[in-house]
Protein backbone atom coordinates (compact mmCIF):
# COMPACT_ATOMS: atom_id res chain seq x y z
CA UNK A 1 0.00 0.00 0.00
CA UNK A 2 2.84 2.47 0.62
CA UNK A 3 4.56 1.83 -2.36
CA UNK A 4 1.33 2.30 -4.69
CA UNK A 5 1.12 5.67 -2.53
CA UNK A 6 4.74 6.14 -3.52
CA UNK A 7 4.26 5.84 -7.04
CA UNK A 8 1.31 8.36 -7.06
CA UNK A 9 3.71 11.08 -6.17
CA UNK A 10 5.45 12.15 -9.18
CA UNK A 11 1.59 13.00 -10.53
CA UNK A 12 0.84 15.49 -7.68
CA UNK A 13 0.72 19.25 -8.34
CA UNK A 14 3.82 19.79 -6.10
CA UNK A 15 6.21 17.72 -8.53
CA UNK A 16 5.19 20.09 -11.75
CA UNK A 17 7.17 23.52 -12.32
CA UNK A 18 4.72 25.68 -13.09
CA UNK A 19 3.78 25.83 -9.25
CA UNK A 20 6.95 28.00 -8.43
CA UNK A 21 6.87 30.13 -11.78
CA UNK A 22 2.76 31.33 -11.07
CA UNK A 23 4.47 32.09 -7.36
CA UNK A 24 7.21 34.30 -8.96
CA UNK A 25 4.67 36.28 -11.02
CA UNK A 26 2.17 36.60 -8.89
CA UNK A 27 5.18 38.01 -6.33
CA UNK A 28 6.43 40.32 -9.41
CA UNK A 29 2.85 41.70 -9.70
CA UNK A 30 2.22 42.65 -6.26
CA UNK A 31 5.53 44.00 -5.18
CA UNK A 32 6.57 45.78 -8.50
CA UNK A 33 3.57 46.92 -10.49
CA UNK A 34 -0.04 46.85 -8.21
CA UNK A 35 1.03 47.64 -5.03
CA UNK A 36 3.65 50.13 -5.58
CA UNK A 37 1.48 52.59 -8.70
CA UNK A 38 -2.16 51.35 -7.50
CA UNK A 39 -2.25 50.73 -3.72
CA UNK A 40 -3.55 53.94 -2.57
CA UNK A 41 -7.20 52.79 -3.75
CA UNK A 42 -9.19 50.74 -1.89
CA UNK A 43 -10.35 48.11 -4.26
CA UNK A 44 -6.73 47.35 -5.45
CA UNK A 45 -5.59 46.90 -1.82
CA UNK A 46 -8.75 44.40 -1.70
CA UNK A 47 -7.09 43.45 -4.99
CA UNK A 48 -3.17 42.83 -3.36
CA UNK A 49 -4.78 40.74 -0.83
CA UNK A 50 -6.34 38.77 -3.10
CA UNK A 51 -2.61 38.17 -5.05
CA UNK A 52 -1.02 37.50 -1.53
CA UNK A 53 -3.82 34.27 -1.06
CA UNK A 54 -3.43 33.26 -4.39
CA UNK A 55 0.32 33.37 -4.20
CA UNK A 56 0.57 31.29 -0.35
CA UNK A 57 -1.91 28.91 -1.61
CA UNK A 58 -0.10 28.38 -5.20
CA UNK A 59 2.99 28.09 -2.78
CA UNK A 60 1.28 25.43 -0.33
CA UNK A 61 -0.57 23.39 -2.98
CA UNK A 62 2.90 23.48 -5.57
CA UNK A 63 4.90 21.95 -2.52
CA UNK A 64 2.76 19.69 -0.38
CA UNK A 65 2.99 16.32 -0.54
CA UNK A 66 -0.52 15.54 -0.78
CA UNK A 67 -3.80 17.85 -0.74
CA UNK A 68 -4.65 16.80 2.72
CA UNK A 69 -1.46 18.24 4.35
CA UNK A 70 -2.02 21.48 1.59
CA UNK A 71 -5.15 22.05 3.27
CA UNK A 72 -4.12 21.39 6.80
CA UNK A 73 -1.20 24.01 5.82
CA UNK A 74 -3.50 26.34 4.48
CA UNK A 75 -5.46 27.56 7.42
CA UNK A 76 -2.54 29.70 8.51
CA UNK A 77 -2.03 31.55 5.62
CA UNK A 78 -6.00 32.34 4.94
CA UNK A 79 -6.10 33.38 8.87
CA UNK A 80 -3.46 35.98 7.52
CA UNK A 81 -5.28 36.94 4.28
CA UNK A 82 -8.57 37.27 6.20
CA UNK A 83 -6.94 39.63 9.03
CA UNK A 84 -5.82 41.58 6.64
CA UNK A 85 -8.87 42.48 5.20
CA UNK A 86 -10.84 43.16 8.06
CA UNK A 87 -7.60 45.70 9.03
CA UNK A 88 -8.46 47.17 5.29
CA UNK A 89 -11.17 49.09 7.63
CA UNK A 90 -10.73 48.48 10.94
CA UNK A 91 -7.39 49.48 13.36
CA UNK A 92 -7.45 47.46 16.34
CA UNK A 93 -4.28 47.46 17.72
CA UNK A 94 -4.72 43.91 19.03
CA UNK A 95 -5.25 42.65 15.21
CA UNK A 96 -2.42 44.20 13.87
CA UNK A 97 0.10 42.42 16.56
CA UNK A 98 -2.22 39.30 15.25
CA UNK A 99 -1.81 40.17 11.97
CA UNK A 100 1.95 40.80 11.81
CA UNK A 101 2.50 37.26 14.14
CA UNK A 102 0.49 35.19 11.64
CA UNK A 103 2.22 36.87 8.41
CA UNK A 104 5.52 35.98 10.02
CA UNK A 105 4.42 32.69 10.63
CA UNK A 106 3.65 32.69 7.10
CA UNK A 107 6.49 34.00 5.41
CA UNK A 108 8.76 31.43 7.36
CA UNK A 109 6.49 28.50 6.23
CA UNK A 110 6.34 29.52 2.11
CA UNK A 111 10.63 30.34 2.89
CA UNK A 112 10.87 26.89 4.54
CA UNK A 113 8.85 25.19 2.00
CA UNK A 114 10.52 26.32 -1.08
CA UNK A 115 14.13 26.10 0.36
CA UNK A 116 13.64 22.29 0.58
CA UNK A 117 12.64 21.86 -2.97
CA UNK A 118 15.69 24.50 -3.73
CA UNK A 119 18.62 22.41 -1.80
CA UNK A 120 17.19 18.59 -2.54
CA UNK A 121 18.84 16.11 -4.14
CA UNK A 122 18.80 16.14 -8.33
CA UNK A 123 19.46 17.51 -11.03
CA UNK A 124 19.78 21.62 -10.76
CA UNK A 125 16.87 22.43 -13.26
CA UNK A 126 14.91 25.48 -13.97
CA UNK A 127 12.24 25.64 -10.99
CA UNK A 128 15.50 25.60 -8.34
CA UNK A 129 16.48 28.69 -10.51
CA UNK A 130 13.17 30.02 -9.93
CA UNK A 131 12.47 28.81 -6.70
CA UNK A 132 15.58 30.27 -5.28
CA UNK A 133 14.18 33.98 -6.56
CA UNK A 134 10.81 33.12 -5.23
CA UNK A 135 12.98 33.00 -2.06
CA UNK A 136 14.60 35.74 -2.62
CA UNK A 137 11.42 37.66 -3.19
CA UNK A 138 9.65 36.09 -0.17
CA UNK A 139 12.81 36.95 2.29
CA UNK A 140 12.38 41.26 1.04
CA UNK A 141 8.61 40.99 1.91
CA UNK A 142 9.50 39.33 4.85
CA UNK A 143 11.94 41.91 5.99
CA UNK A 144 8.90 44.59 4.63
CA UNK A 145 6.71 43.11 7.12
CA UNK A 146 8.75 43.44 10.21
CA UNK A 147 9.97 47.25 9.24
CA UNK A 148 6.55 48.19 8.66
CA UNK A 149 5.24 46.80 12.03
CA UNK A 150 8.40 48.46 14.18
CA UNK A 151 7.48 51.78 12.62
CA UNK A 152 3.73 51.28 13.57
CA UNK A 153 5.19 50.50 17.32
CA UNK A 154 7.48 53.67 16.91
CA UNK A 155 7.70 55.98 14.01
CA UNK A 156 10.77 57.61 15.41
CA UNK A 157 12.91 54.04 14.84
CA UNK A 158 13.02 55.04 10.65
CA UNK A 159 14.33 58.55 9.84
CA UNK A 160 12.06 58.64 6.18
CA UNK A 161 11.25 61.09 3.86
CA UNK A 162 7.24 60.29 3.18
CA UNK A 163 3.70 60.72 4.92
CA UNK A 164 3.16 58.66 7.50
CA UNK A 165 -0.74 58.84 6.73
CA UNK A 166 -0.85 57.18 3.48
CA UNK A 167 -0.73 53.18 4.36
CA UNK A 168 -0.03 52.21 0.92
CA UNK A 169 2.96 54.55 0.97
CA UNK A 170 4.23 53.15 4.30
CA UNK A 171 4.64 49.90 2.56
CA UNK A 172 5.89 50.47 -0.67
CA UNK A 173 8.37 52.64 0.99
CA UNK A 174 9.49 50.04 3.62
CA UNK A 175 9.23 47.09 0.80
CA UNK A 176 11.65 49.57 -1.06
CA UNK A 177 13.84 49.96 2.06
CA UNK A 178 13.42 45.62 2.48
CA UNK A 179 15.12 45.59 -0.74
CA UNK A 180 17.75 47.74 -1.18
CA UNK A 181 18.88 46.56 2.43
CA UNK A 182 18.51 43.08 1.17
CA UNK A 183 20.39 43.80 -1.74
CA UNK A 184 23.14 45.78 0.41
CA UNK A 185 22.15 48.74 -2.29
CA UNK A 186 21.53 51.39 0.41
CA UNK A 187 20.31 54.91 -0.94
CA UNK A 188 20.16 56.41 2.65
CA UNK A 189 16.47 57.81 1.85
CA UNK A 190 15.51 55.85 4.41
CA UNK A 191 17.29 55.49 7.83
CA UNK A 192 16.86 53.36 10.83
CA UNK A 193 17.25 55.25 13.94
CA UNK A 194 16.75 52.88 16.55
CA UNK A 195 19.23 50.45 17.45
CA UNK A 196 16.98 47.44 17.35
CA UNK A 197 16.33 48.39 14.16
CA UNK A 198 20.07 48.77 13.03
CA UNK A 199 20.05 45.17 14.38
CA UNK A 200 17.07 43.90 12.12
CA UNK A 201 18.91 46.04 9.37
CA UNK A 202 21.89 44.05 10.00
CA UNK A 203 20.41 40.43 10.01
CA UNK A 204 18.75 41.14 6.47
CA UNK A 205 22.23 42.87 4.98
CA UNK A 206 24.03 39.30 6.35
CA UNK A 207 21.23 37.41 4.63
CA UNK A 208 21.57 39.37 1.02
CA UNK A 209 25.13 38.51 0.91
CA UNK A 210 25.57 35.08 2.54
CA UNK A 211 22.27 33.70 0.44
CA UNK A 212 23.44 34.03 -3.04
CA UNK A 213 26.69 32.44 -2.01
CA UNK A 214 25.51 29.67 -0.76
CA UNK A 215 23.01 28.82 -3.04
CA UNK A 216 25.37 29.45 -5.62
CA UNK A 217 27.75 26.71 -3.93
CA UNK A 218 25.29 24.09 -3.51
CA UNK A 219 23.58 24.50 -7.24
CA UNK A 220 27.28 24.02 -8.53
CA UNK A 221 28.19 21.03 -5.87
CA UNK A 222 25.00 19.30 -7.07
CA UNK A 223 26.07 20.18 -10.49
CA UNK A 224 28.92 18.24 -10.28
CA UNK A 225 27.25 15.49 -8.28
CA UNK A 226 25.38 14.48 -11.46
CA UNK A 227 28.07 14.75 -13.47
Amino acid sequence: MLHDKVKELPHHFWKKESGLTSMLILLCLNDFLIGPLYGSIQWVRVLINLLWMLILLTGIFSLAKSRKHALLISILPLCFVILRWILLFTQYKQLIFLDFLVGLFTMFMLIGMVLIKVFEHGPVTTNRIVGSVVVYMLTGNLFCLVFQFIFMLDPSCFDIRFSSTDINTIHSGFLYFSFTTLTTTGYGDILPVGLFTRSVVIVEQIIGVLYPVILIGRLVSLKVERG
